[in-house]
């Protein structure tokens, strides 16, 4: 059977979700994080070289990151659902959207949460450009979800599971105010509202309140 591997308030909330939409089965290990470090605990690292989440297992396979693990299970277990082909009008958009989570947003955001721990003085130039790259991100994404109702277009998609993550439990991290993206806002409540959403966040975060606002 397929077994998720997940980390407490990781990336690998995306996985559970993903399974939760395709209604397949699996079986869900939870991990907490290190009370001091915050950190993955041993018996996790073990795991993998890299000793980050997500992870799955599928018999043999141990298989890592959450774009790769996402693709996987929809087209092994999937049955292609939650992905749109080639011929599909927002094939494109469904692409770029996809790998705009963790190749632009999440990158962003991992950053400013870097620099933002070295306490550096407003005016520094590095934290001004990666605060300036994210607030265009912010923007952008913001722009986009005033002309469809999800990333990809009007459908619901595996980009979307793909992104929800850096706008909801990656602001535990790195908080934000989403004030300003009236946009944005409205689209986690159209997320919020989603019966595998919230069975997924319950089943892998048990007593988190997810930030839909």
């Amino acid at each position: 059977m397929l077994t998720i591997h997940h980390l407490g308030k990781s990336q690998s909330e995306r996985i559970i979700w993903l399974c939760e939409e395709l209604e397949i089965p699996y079986d869900l290990r939870i991990y907490a994080r290190d009370a001091v470090t915050i950190l993955a605990p041993p018996e996790f690292k073990k795991l993998h070289p890299l000793g980050a989440a997500p992870l799955i297992t599928d018999g043999e396979l141990l298989l890592a990151e959450s774009g790769a693990i996402v693709e996987y299970i929809i087209a092994k277990h999937g049955g292609g659902r939650l992905a749109l082909g080639a011929a599909h009008p927002d094939f494109a958009q469904y692409l770029y959207w996809f790998h705009f989570a963790n190749a632009n947003l999440q990158a962003n955001m991992g950053r400013n949460m870097v620099l933002r721990k070295l306490d550096l003085p407003a005016d520094n130039a590095t934290l001004a450009g990666a605060k300036g790259r994210l607030d265009r991100a912010l923007d952008f994404l913001d722009t986009r979800l005033g002309d469809a109702t999800y990333v990809a277009g009007n459908e619901f998609t595996a980009a979307d599971i793909m992104l929800v993550f850096s706008l909801t439990t990656m602001r535990l991290y790195l908080p934000l105010d989403l004030a300003p993206y009236v946009h944005i806002k409205a689209y986690l409540q159209r997320i919020g509202a989603r019966p595998a959403y919230q069975r997924a966040m319950h089943k892998g975060d048990p007593g988190m309140q997810p930030l839909l606002d």
